[in-house]
């Protein structure tokens, strides 16, 4: 559908895009007119390019609710309010140097919806069917956006979780899927951003593989999917020896910062290592910044852009 700010036959009238001022504004809206959503999404101010001046992004991740993943800090129920974790994320998006955010279309839409989404870039999360701790955890399918929808939201990137388990058959559809799904983004012009691990079963419980040469083995299988890379990037753990890690691909990385038990002062000295390697392009964060452990998110999130940007 076009964009446009006149009104015609086939124009979408841009000028008529609803704004919440509260949460039970965006209920009713959703109850009596959910065809207002998508004039929303389509009408937010879009930044001229993906990338800023210095060629950094700092992005900010609300995507594992939509896994049933709601633990945060060592609180499994941090994330089981929507209210509080949307008040959480319109206060990081607020803060100068944050240049978007990663997530499904249920958080993404309130976000619009709020005004919360102008001038930044998003990026779509595609496939959120493992869900954790379920015995299909390795089956991510594709529940959440599909291509055409990145394409309709007029979104600027779509991300999909790649975990390769060698023990689990499943695993080639998952890949096939993905691969698919990297070529039809690039067709359209959309940045597909993978996040690949070699996983496996422990005690019924995946786990994700951290070492060194894992990560780089996880790389070169998810930047070999799709017809083409040229709009393919990669979302990386920061782990031991990402200098070497780095080596394995020329395509822009971004750093994942997880969920971590360590302190925050030592993540955020692993981060500054991290984005020093020139193929490093900044960091997507979610748990770690929206439910920092003093519950200071502004202080957490202007700590990590200070290290962005």
């Amino acid at each position: 559908m076009p964009e446009s700010t006149g009104a015609g036959p086939g124009v979408l009238d841009t000028s008529a895009a609803p704004r919440c001022r509260s949460y039970a504004e965006i209920t009713e809206l959703r109850g009596r007119d959910p065809g207002a959503i998508a004039l929303s999404l389509r009408a937010r101010r879009r930044r001229p390019a993906f990338l800023p001046d210095d060629g950094r992004l700092m992005l900010i991740a609300a995507d594992h609710p939509a896994r049933g993943a709601l633990a945060a800090q060592g609180r499994p129920d941090a994330m089981n309010s929507r209210t509080d974790m949307l008040d959480r994320l319109r206060e990081a998006l607020a803060r100068p140097g944050v240049d978007g955010l990663l997530a499904t279309a249920d958080v993404a839409e309130d976000l619009a919806l709020l005004g919360a989404l102008e001038d930044k870039v998003v990026v779509a999360s595609m496939n959120r069917g493992g869900l954790a701790g379920a015995s299909f955890e390795l089956d991510d399918r594709m529940t959440g956006y599909d291509v055409a929808g990145v394409v309709e939201a007029g979104f600027e990137a779509a991300k999909m979780l790649n975990r390769i388990d060698l023990d689990d058959a499943g695993t080639v559809a998952m890949l096939e899927t993905a691969g698919r799904a990297v070529t039809e983004l690039a067709r359209a012009g959309v940045l597909a951003m993978l996040e690949p691990f070699l996983s496996r079963r422990v005690d019924g419980r995946v786990v994700n593989d951290l070492s060194p040469d894992a990560v780089i083995r996880s790389v070169h299988i998810a930047q070999g999917l799709g017809a083409t890379s040229a709009y393919t990037w990669l979302k990386l753990p920061v782990v031991a020896e990402m200098e070497r890690v780095m080596d394995a691909t020329t395509l822009p990385t971004l750093l994942l910062g997880g969920d971590p038990s360590r302190k925050p002062e030592e993540t955020y000295g692993a981060w500054r290592d991290a984005l020093a390697l020139p193929s490093v392009r900044g960091l997507v964060i979610g748990r770690t910044l929206l439910y920092p452990p003093d519950d200071d998110v502004v202080g957490a999130v202007d700590t990590a852009v200070s290290l962005v940007h």
